[in-house]
């Protein structure tokens, strides 16, 4: 079986990475490859790490260029998939990388985008513990619109999730504070926050609850506890090309214990593909995820500040993105939810 899939915004770093996942997915023929202000241009221009595709032209991002395919990936800015996906088919597959369509609230949309909110689609985050039991992965078979989670969003909510959904930890006081990669701002970035990586800086940014994914780790974690969880969240750009390190603390509950919280996470995440607790004393690193779809975990708690600390590691571009877009895409199709995607890394 073949499957034809588009992808609008091929230009951009999310649309590269879908482009290489693309290229070594044994099931995924690529049809139109769209974008803006670089249509006409060919990939082998824009992309010049995917030689596969390198004579492939952008065209227009238009509903005619993108209609005729199986899936299509949109890998475009904040508020720009909404129009385009409400005019293509229903049978077709969208997959949203943006965000248009990840909040439920439609009050935090508004405040957090200052735009009309566009309703929600099933939400591509498959490993995420949930209150009422099981997790999300099985409400993404066999649906054709999902929305895939924001990368710093990845980070914390499968490092604090089974934590909250057992008990142990308290939702109303978790802080998060990430390290994160030039391409988390995207190729548009500012300039100011383009000098951080330039001058081997490092620069905080939506300090002070005003990030646009502190309402979606909310939105993920209270699934998780089956309750309201305040989350501050800070992200620090930092002199690397991509991957997030995320240190999360919260304040133990009356059940906590380290060897509980251990057993938990042993059983929320043991079977799973993309998701690995490191042994006791590990930590985890970006390195180590580089270019994978994995997610990487490790415990610990600090007796002095009475505070459970859990740090995470991903890429932000594959489990932060488009490795969540293929993941999810795979599971809605039926696939092995594996095929086209790696969890071996290279060497830190």
């Amino acid at each position: 079986m073949t499957i034809q899939v588009a992808v609008a915004g091929a230009s951009g770093y999310v649309g590269g990475e879908l482009l290489r996942l693309i290229a070594a997915h044994p099931m995924l023929d690529l049809g139109a490859v769209t974008g803006h202000s670089n249509v006409g241009q060919s990939l082998g221009l824009l992309q010049p790490h995917i030689p596969e595709f390198a004579d492939r032209v952008l065209v227009e991002t238009s509903v005619e260029n993108l209609a005729g395919h199986e899936v299509v990936f949109l890998a475009l800015p904040h508020t720009k998939s909404a129009e385009l996906a409400a005019q293509l088919p229903t049978h077709v597959m969208v997959i949203d990388c943006g965000a248009d369509f990840r909040l439920q609230d439609a009050n935090a949309w508004e405040t957090y985008y200052q735009t009309t909110h566009s309703g929600s689609w099933p939400y591509g985050l498959p490993e995420l513990t949930l209150a009422t039991g099981g997790k999300l992965r099985t409400e993404l078979r066999e649906v054709r619109r999902l929305a895939i989670p924001g990368c710093n969003v990845t980070a914390v909510s499968l490092a604090l999730a089974p934590a909250l959904t057992a008990g142990l930890i308290e939702p109303d006081d978790v802080v998060s504070v990430l390290s994160v990669g030039t391409s988390g701002a995207g190729k548009a970035r500012r300039i100011d926050l383009l000098a951080a990586a330039v001058f081997g800086s490092a620069r905080a940014y939506g300090v002070g609850g005003t990030h646009r994914h502190t309402p979606e780790i909310e939105q993920n974690l209270s699934l998780a506890a089956g309750k309201p969880v305040t989350v501050s969240m800070t992200p620090v750009l930092v002199p690397m090309s991509r991957g997030i390190l995320a240190v999360n603390t919260a304040k133990p509950s009356s059940r906590f214990s380290l060897e509980h919280l251990r057993d938990v996470y042993e059983n929320a995440y043991g079977d799973e593909s993309f998701v690995q607790l490191l042994p006791e004393g590990q930590l985890p690193r970006t390195a180590s995820v580089l270019g994978t779809n994995n997610a990487q975990i490790s415990l610990a708690f600090d007796e002095h500040a009475q505070k459970v600390i859990v740090v995470s590691a991903i890429d932000n571009l594959v489990k932060g993105t488009a490795g969540a877009a293929i993941q999810c895409m795979n599971i809605a199709l039926g696939l092995t939810e594996q095929v086209g995607l790696s969890s071996i890394g290279v060497a830190p």
